[in-house]
């Protein structure tokens, strides 16, 4: 079966404001008709990703086979990576190889967990991740906590900052305390992590990371500057808590680096790395180095279904599923988008990816990206 077109769209998700009004998605059309959809990282509202796939990566799918994934997308990245691999033209493989994977479930009538493997699991526990606390008063993180508690039922919280990455340790001992009033809420038994969004110096993440090794939390995310893998690595071996970095790294062999470094638990993104194809291989080289594979996730639509059908085929999955801020932003565009049933979320055997679009909601709202 070949490929006989592959399109681009910027998709206004939710309202159209927030902090992520625009999503990146790509549409792969097989020559019977058959239809898979990806999606690439929604950074700058995904557009420069869109132009690489609509300029660079189209012409070079159609006609192909749907089924030669691998060499396509493999020979591609090698192809712009002069681009350099650790960003934008990785995010549009990651979306174009999503979409093949959709779209051989379709084709052979089978869910994409089948196609990894098998399901060990196909409902998952999740946790709320809860940002904008740099902004908040230690009040308002209280009350916003125990909103989403409220409304999601979720196995644990997880707290993020999403401060100015310019400005380092701006308010460590505010910050504490605001760690310390979401222990105080959610009871001592609670599975609660912090994200600071590389907000702190080595010395301030080390101060930060004792005071939440006092409090009981559970995992520390991304502490320092992503870029500085060995400061990653030192504040990770030096803290008795687990220390999580990756949702910035883009290939294998960076996740690599961050695992040699000392990083216990690794969050690689599958919008922003290898798609359903990377993230599979993150998974066999955490399990080898018997590291945490606990990937961030906050799109609300494909890349939410995607990563899913990744952790049903991980054997080992120590944490529940994030589910952010604003999911309800899938709707309309996509029918079923990220919803919470009683505290979990669920897959079921529709065959590729499962995701239901909008044909009409899908139109007035979508852009496409010409070449």
């Amino acid at each position: 079966m070949k490929i006989s077109k592959v399109e681009a769209f910027q998709v206004e998700m939710g309202d159209g404001t927030g902090w992520m009004p625009r999503s990146a998605f790509v549409k792969i059309t097989a020559e019977d008709g058959t239809v898979g959809w990806g999606e690439a990282s929604p950074m700058m509202g995904g557009r420069p990703a869109l132009d690489i796939v609509a300029r660079h990566i189209a012409p070079a799918l159609v006609g192909q086979q749907v089924f030669e994934r691998n060499v396509l997308l493999g020979t591609l990245f090698h192809r712009l990576v002069k681009l350099g691999p650790e960003g934008i033209a990785t995010s549009a493989l990651a979306a174009c190889d999503i979409a093949l994977w959709d779209l051989a479930g379709k084709l052979l009538g089978q869910p994409v967990y089948t196609l990894l493997g098998g399901a060990w699991r196909t409902e998952f526990p999740l946790y709320a991740s809860i940002g904008g606390n740099a902004a908040r008063s230690v009040d308002e993180v209280v009350r916003e906590v125990a909103r989403r508690v409220e409304a999601e039922s979720p196995a644990a919280v997880k707290i993020r900052w999403d401060g100015d990455r310019t400005r380092l340790d701006v308010d460590i001992k505010g910050d504490i305390a605001k760690a310390r009033a979401v222990r105080e809420l959610l009871g001592p038994d609670a599975v609660i992590g912090f994200d600071a969004n590389n907000g702190y110096s080595v010395g301030g993440a080390m101060r930060v990371g004792r005071a939440l090794e006092e409090l009981g939390y559970a995992w520390f995310e991304e502490p320092v500057q992503h870029y500085h893998v060995a400061a990653m690595g030192e504040v990770a071996q030096r803290l008795s808590i687990t220390v999580s970095a990756g949702e910035q790294t883009y290939t294998l062999q960076a996740i690599k680096d961050l695992i040699g470094a000392g990083v216990r638990m690794v969050q690689p993104d599958i919008v922003k790395m290898g798609g359903i194809t990377g993230l599979t291989e993150c998974g066999a080289l955490a399990f080898a180095h018997g590291v945490e594979l606990v990937p961030h996730q906050t799109q609300p639509a494909v890349g939410h279904f995607a990563n899913l059908h990744v952790l049903a085929a991980q054997m080992n999955m120590t944490r529940p599923v994030e589910l952010a801020d604003m999911w309800e932003r899938g709707r309309p565009v996509f029918r079923n988008s990220a919803s919470p049933v009683n505290g979990k979320l669920v897959l079921d055997d529709t065959p590729g990816l499962g995701i239901e679009v909008d044909a009409t909601a899908f139109e007035d709202r979508a852009t496409l990206i010409a070449p």
